[in-house]
């Protein structure tokens, strides 16, 4: 697969909601129904929910870029935990939130994933940040063992509202390696 992992622009937002639209419902647990799963899509992760993140100063969304299609996804928050139970738990700060990493199941097992993270914690390391923590299903024994082979570690639980049911997360955070000056 040749892709370049970048920056969205503006231009990328109903890309990114078609591509979460995807990506979104394989993480949740087997149970979710598809009401919940649909409210989530349509309140968080719409074209115009896009539009609004990428506007914000505070967020980074990185892209898979495979000749125009996106194949994947990372959102980055840097700015401190809003969550009292996320914020207890925190060991490494500054952190920057992971809030969103998903790769389109055609590229699963490709190591797009791995590039994807390796390409996050690097832009978190650029913006100041020590340390990055996210939120996992913790249903998710797949995202969990990637992350742990990613270099997270669990450090607490939160919840999470999808749609009209509460799910818990394991919170996991982990170093980051020095920002790079290149000189």
């Amino acid at each position: 697969m040749t892709h370049t992992i970048r920056k969205a622009t503006a231009d990328d937002a109903g890309r990114l909601a078609g591509l979460a639209a995807v990506t979104f419902p394989l993480a949740c647990p087997p149970q979710s129904s598809p009401a919940d799963i649909a409210a989530h899509l349509a309140n968080t992760l719409s074209e115009a929910n896009f539009r609004s993140y990428l506007s914000d100063p505070d967020i980074t969304v990185l892209v898979i870029d495979s000749d125009g299609d996106l194949r994947g996804y990372s959102m980055l928050v840097h700015r401190p935990a809003g969550d009292p139970d996320v914020a207890a738990a925190l060991t490494i700060l500054p952190a920057t939130e992971l809030s969103k990493c998903y790769v389109h199941p055609d590229h699963h097992g490709l190591g797009a994933a791995a590039e994807l993270i390796h390409a996050s914690l690097g832009e978190a390391a650029a913006s100041g940040a020590a340390g990055m923590w996210l939120g996992v299903n913790s249903q998710n024994a797949r995202a969990v063992r990637f992350y742990e082979k990613s270099g997270f570690r669990k450090v607490g639980t939160k919840s999470f509202t999808l749609g009209t049911t509460v799910e818990h997360d394991f919170v996991m955070e982990r170093a980051l390696p020095p920002a790079r000056t290149d000189s």
